[in-house]
C-alpha cells in the first residue's frame, strides 16, 4: 500500500481539525434581512464586502475586521435615481439620507460632456452622471457656443437670455439641426448616458427636429431621456411616435404630472405599446405638486390651456403665497423656482401602483433651503406612506422600482450598470439599510430638506456616508456612471 505525501497528511488535518482560516471581510453588515429583487433573495443572510465590492453573502456569520450588527432591519440593493437634478454635494447629501446611491440627471443633461463629469471627479458622495442635455446643447447652437452645462442645476447660466430665449423659443433650420445633431453625438461619444429633451421647455423644436435627435440617440445604441411637449395624451403619443419612428428606446418623465388627468389613458397606452415589441419605459414620483423655474419656457403666454392650470395653482416657495396675475409677472421677470399644485392623489397613487413604473425623484437642485420636498424624500415616502401604510406595493415590488429596474433601463448601454442596483457577489457595494417599521419621509413643502427617517446606514461603493442616521463627514465615495467613451 503506498503511504500518503506529506502534502496529504497536512491537508487531511486541516480539514480533520477545521484549521483552514475564514476569510476576513473589510465589513460584515451581519443578521439583516437581504432583498434583493434581481434574485428575489428575502432572507437573514450576513454581507461580507471587500473594498468597493460584495464579497460574499451567507447563512452564516462572517468575519470582518468591521462588523455592524443590522438585525431587524432590510439591507437592500441601494436606490438609483434616474432623475435627479441637484447634481451639487450638498443635494446628494440630502438624496444620501433618503437612500439613494446613484444619482442620475437623466431628463435635462448636461453640455459639454466631458467638461462636467472632469468637474465632478472625486467631489460626490454618490454615483453620478448624465445625458447629453438636448435644452443645453440648443443654447449652445443658437447663442454662439454658450455652455450652459447642466440646466437646472445650474440656473443663473441662462438668466442673462431672459424669458424668451432663442436657444427655447426659435425653430431651428436645417443647418442648426445639423449642429444640434453634431453636438448630441459629441455628447454620446463623450460617455453621455443617453439623450435628455425637455421638449416643454424648447417650444421652438419642431417635430423633425425631435425626430431627428432621437435618430442620433438611436444610432448610437442609446435611449432618450423625455420631458414631452405638454401635458395629457396628446404629447405623450407625440414622443412615442417619435421614438417609434427614430428607432429609439424611450424614457418618459414623470407619467404623473406628464399625464394629468389622463393618466389611465397614458398607462394602457403604454401598456400597449409595450406589447406591441416598443421599448418604452416611465417613472413616477410620490406627491402631488411639481416644480419648475417660473422664467422657463413652460410658462410662455398660453402655458394655462397648456398646463391645464391657473395662477392659483402656482406656490412661490420662498414666501409660500399662490400666485396672482400680478405676482406671477413679477416673479417671472425676477426668476425662481415655483411649487406646481397639478395632481390629483388618486392619480399618483394608481401610477405608483401600476406594474413596472420606476420611482424617480425629480428632485431639484436647493437654494437656501427651499424648493420641493421630493428630492429628500421620494424614496422613504414609497417605504413608508405606500408600502406599510397604504400597502398599495409590495416591499420586494417597490424595492425593484428604485434598483433593478432603473439599473436594467441603462446597462446595455452603460455596462457599470451592470454591477448595480443588485445584491450579489462581485456587484457594487451601494447598499441602503432601514426599518421597514418607521422608515418615512420627513420633508415637506414648508421645510423640504429634512431629512428620511428609519434609513440609518447608507453606503456607496462600500464606503458609508450614512452611519447611524448621520451624514458621514467629508465622505465622497461616489463614481462616474458613465458610458464607454469613442476613441
Amino acid at each position: 500500500m503506498r503511504a500518503p505525501s506529506p502534502v496529504g497528511l497536512l491537508l487531511a488535518v486541516l480539514g480533520l481539525s477545521g484549521c483552514v482560516p475564514e476569510p476576513t471581510y473589510d465589513l460584515v453588515l451581519a443578521g439583516g434581512r437581504v432583498m434583493d429583487p434581481a434574485s428575489g433573495l428575502d432572507s437573514v443572510r450576513h454581507v461580507g464586502i471587500l473594498g468597493d465590492s460584495i464579497a460574499a453573502i451567507s447563512a452564516n456569520p462572517l468575519r470582518g475586521t468591521q462588523v455592524v450588527d443590522v438585525a431587524g432591519l432590510v439591507v437592500a440593493p441601494g436606490f438609483i435615481d434616474l432623475h435627479a437634478h441637484g447634481q451639487t454635494q450638498g443635494d446628494m447629501e440630502i438624496q444620501a439620507r433618503d437612500g439613494v446611491t446613484t444619482a442620475l440627471d437623466m431628463e435635462a443633461g448636461v453640455f459639454p460632456v466631458a467638461k462636467w463629469y472632469a468637474s465632478r471627479e472625486g467631489k460626490s458622495p454618490l454615483n453620478y452622471g448624465a445625458t447629453v442635455g438636448h435644452r443645453a446643447v440648443r443654447v449652445f447652437v443658437f447663442h454662439n457656443g454658450l455652455e450652459v452645462g447642466h440646466g437646472p442645476t445650474n440656473p443663473g447660466a441662462t438668466a442673462g437670455l431672459g424669458p424668451l430665449p432663442a436657444g427655447a423659443n426659435q425653430p431651428a433650420t436645417d443647418a442648426e439641426i445639423v449642429a444640434l445633431e453634431a453636438a448630441l453625438g459629441r455628447g454620446l461619444d463623450e460617455g453621455a448616458l443617453g439623450v435628455g429633451f425637455g421638449v416643454n421647455y424648447s417650444p421652438g423644436a419642431t417635430a423633425e427636429e425631435i425626430e431627428r435627435s432621437f435618430k442620433v440617440a438611436a444610432d448610437r445604441g442609446a435611449a432618450v431621456f423625455v420631458h414631452t411637449r405638454a401635458f395629457g395624451i396628446g404629447a405623450i403619443r407625440e414622443a412615442i411616435g417619435a421614438a417609434r419612428a427614430a428607432g429609439a428606446g424611450l424614457h418618459l418623465a414623470h407619467i404623473g404630472s406628464s399625464s394629468l388627468g389622463d393618466i389611465s389613458e397614458a398607462l394602457a397606452l403604454l401598456d400597449s405599446v409595450r406589447v406591441a415589441g416598443q421599448d418604452v419605459t416611465t417613472e413616477v414620483y410620490p406627491y402631488t405638486a411639481g416644480s419648475t423655474r417660473l422664467e422657463s419656457a413652460m410658462f410662455n403666454p398660453g402655458w394655462q390651456s397648456n398646463l391645464r392650470l391657473d395662477y392659483g395653482d402656482l406656490a412661490w416657495p420662498l414666501t409660500g403665497e399662490r400666485l396672482t396675475a400680478a405676482s406671477f409677472e413679477r416673479y417671472r421677470r425676477q426668476g425662481g423656482w415655483v411649487v406646481i399644485h397639478m395632481m390629483k392623489e388618486a392619480n399618483v397613487a394608481k401610477a405608483i401602483a401600476h406594474p413596472g413604473i420606476m420611482i424617480a425623484s425629480d428632485g431639484v437642485p436647493f437654494v437656501n433651503e427651499t424648493g420641493h420636498p421630493r428630492g429628500a424624500g421620494t424614496y422613504a415616502r414609497i417605504l413608508g406612506r405606500y408600502v406599510r401604510e397604504n400597502q398599495a406595493l409590495t416591499l420586494m415590488d417597490a424595492l425593484a422600482r428604485m434598483t433593478i429596474l432603473p439599473a436594467r433601463r441603462l446597462e446595455v448601454r452603460v455596462p457599470a450598470m451592470a454591477r448595480k442596483g443588485r445584491l450579489a457577489v462581485g456587484a457594487d457595494a451601494d447598499i441602503t439599510i432601514f426599518d421597514p417599521a418607521t422608515v418615512a419621509d420627513r420633508a415637506t413643502f414648508a421645510e423640504p430638506t429634512l431629512r428620511s427617517a428609519g434609513i440609518p446606514h447608507v453606503l456607496v461603493n462600500g464606503t458609508f456616508v450614512v452611519r447611524d442616521g448621520q451624514l458621514v463627514a467629508k465622505a465622497i465615495p461616489g463614481r462616474p456612471v458613465r458610458a464607454p467613451l469613442k476613441p
